[in-house]
């Protein structure tokens, strides 16, 4: 997943600085992902709260800013280019994000007290596989809808030759 997140970097980078503060979010939560899924490999009981709340906070953060300032600005973006097929393509990407969203939310619920993170604290494992495979399609339609949404309006597409 970090190499992905590099290369979407290397694509996207420079393109437009919301996104890239965006893909910057995304390599710190990955950062602190790999962080959380080593120490519950190392030793499950040892992981702290304060460790789970930081990835937690990285990942709730992360997905606000899709939802509230990168998808919006992605669309505004195809609407000021007349771009119906990209909304079209938008609206299909946007409705399969919702199911990782909804898991992010329902992990944040798990462990969002010190009480439920110790009830919960045996299924962090089964949790961090299940984010693992949330996470890599999520980031892959992210990349799809910055590539349908933004790069096609980007001024390289527009000199190249048609």
């Amino acid at each position: 997943m970090l190499e992905d997140c590099k290369n979407a970097l290397e694509r996207w980078g420079g393109v437009h600085s919301l996104i890239d503060r965006w893909l910057d979010q995304r390599r710190a939560l990955l950062v602190s992902f790999i962080e959380l899924k080593d120490a519950c490999d190392a030793e499950l009981e040892a992981v702290s709260k304060a460790r789970i709340d930081t990835f937690s906070e990285l990942l709730m953060d992360y997905i606000s800013a899709g939802h509230f300032e990168v998808y919006p600005q992605l669309a505004e973006e195809a609407k000021a280019f007349d771009d119906d097929s990209a909304l079209q393509i938008a609206g299909k990407l946007l409705e399969r994000l919702e199911m990782s969203t909804a898991m992010v939310l329902e992990f944040d619920e798990d462990f969002a007290s010190s009480v439920r993170c110790q009830q919960n604290l045996a299924r962090l494992p089964a949790w961090i596989d299940r984010l693992a495979k949330g996470l890599t399609e999520r980031f892959a339609l992210e990349d799809q809808l910055i590539a349908r949404l933004h790069a096609a309006h980007s001024p390289q597409q527009a000199k190249s030759p048609a």
